[in-house]
């Protein structure tokens, strides 16, 4: 339970550290992930208005019409180009990128590479 719990620590260690150097605004919103085993969150947010401008999970029922796994990297970047499109049906076309503490890496990166490839920039 222990190495449970300094896991945990040391992901809202690095997401702290994370979120003192970026913020959201409103022409550059954050596009913010959170990660879990077997799901992905994202979320497209301004935080000088405190809103969530969009949101999509793999919970999501027009993330299930694609038949596809929030558990891999396919389903991440499928994930990606979701929020990437409904992005822009907000109006949001460059974006703040907000890896939650986790690495550049994987389900990560799938979700920013679909997201860059529905039209989002970075």
């Amino acid at each position: 339970m222990k190495k449970l719990q300094e896991k945990q620590a040391g992901l809202r260690r690095r997401h702290t550290r994370v979120r003192g150097k970026i913020s959201g605004t409103p022409a550059r919103p954050r596009l913010c992930v959170t990660r879990s085993n077997a799901n992905l969150y994202v979320q497209v947010i301004d935080d000088v208005a405190g809103k969530t401008l969009c949101a999509a999970s793999t919970l999501g029922a027009d993330f299930k019409a694609t038949n596809k796994s929030g558990a891999t990297i396919e389903g991440a970047s499928a994930l990606g180009e979701l929020i990437g499109k409904k992005a822009k049906d907000s109006g949001v076309t460059e974006v703040v990128f907000d890896r939650g503490g986790n690495l550049y890496h994987g389900r990560v990166k799938a979700v920013a590479d679909g997201a860059r490839e529905a039209g989002l920039t970075f």
